[in-house]
């Protein structure tokens, strides 16, 4: 592969927001990009072929990977994007609600990733970019969950990078905070909500709503998914955005007790 040619991406959830961007700023840059979407859904227009897929389900990973190799013959860079939000106390999700969730966001990026992993040991090269979140290394109140799935993401895929790293494949997170997509419109609600958390839940919906609008754009995200992705030295995180910057740093240098209060003053909780 070469600078002008970088080969071929493949992208998960690239219907819209993070996703969609990221597609279109690898084909500018020269990939041949493959977009994954639950639904069939008919090309952008930019150059992106989009196909459906999804990472809950093995025969379906399996086949959107045999179609691109098909097309394409090979997979140099895997995104994985696609995932779900989920907003509410913890204790308000059932166990099975929970394993829902890491289904998607989770075992759904395992999958991707095992189904692409012999295809890049092949070739003797490859790039895996996670999507984690700046909940990926921080509390996330009302978040628990999916910061669970977002700890677990960071978790394997710093362990993944050390094994193959060997083979020519490199593994790296990008880490957003708020983003200028839907992501607050597509929460998925807890299943068994209790009153006991109703008030400070609503509370919290507002503040999350207003951090999202004044949040990064998805395009950032995406040159940040870019950099990660042709970086010759490649880094294990890559914050995305001023803010994902300002709190990593914050995080490994702030005392925890300091840290934990200034959270909870940006959240408007009790300090």
């Amino acid at each position: 592969m070469t600078k002008s040619n970088p080969g071929v991406a493949l992208v998960t959830g690239a219907s819209s927001g993070i996703g969609r961007e990221t597609a279109k700023a690898l084909q500018k840059a020269g990939y041949r990009v493959f977009g994954t979407s639950r639904r069939a859904m008919a090309d952008g227009g930019n150059g992106v072929t989009m196909l459906a897929c999804d990472v809950t389900d093995d025969a379906s990973v399996a086949h959107v990977v045999a179609d691109v190799i098909a097309r394409a013959g090979r997979i140099d860079l895997l995104v994985n994007n696609a995932g779900v939000g989920l907003f509410g106390g913890a204790e308000e999700s059932s166990v099975a609600q929970a394993q829902a969730l890491f289904d998607v966001n989770v075992f759904g990026l395992m999958r991707m990733t095992n189904a692409v992993l012999p295809i890049m040991r092949s070739q003797g090269q490859g790039r895996i970019v996670n999507l984690s979140s700046a909940h990926g290394f921080i509390p996330a109140p009302y978040f628990a969950l999916y910061a669970a799935t977002k700890h677990a993401i960071e978790g394997y895929s710093q362990s993944l990078d050390h094994e193959v790293r060997t083979l020519g494949i490199r593994v790296t997170l990008v880490e957003p905070t708020y983003t200028r997509t839907a992501f607050d419109e597509n929460l998925v609600q807890p299943d068994q909500m209790l009153d006991t958390y109703r008030a400070a839940r609503a509370d919290m919906m507002v503040t999350i709503g207003e951090a999202i609008k004044a949040g990064d754009t998805p395009e950032i995200v995406a040159e940040t998914v870019l950099k990660a992705a042709t970086d010759a030295r490649p880094q294990m995180r890559y914050p995305a955005g001023k803010l994902a910057r300002r709190v990593s740093l914050l995080r490994r240098f702030v005392p925890a007790a300091a840290f934990d209060k200034s959270l909870r003053k940006m959240l408007r909780m009790p300090v």
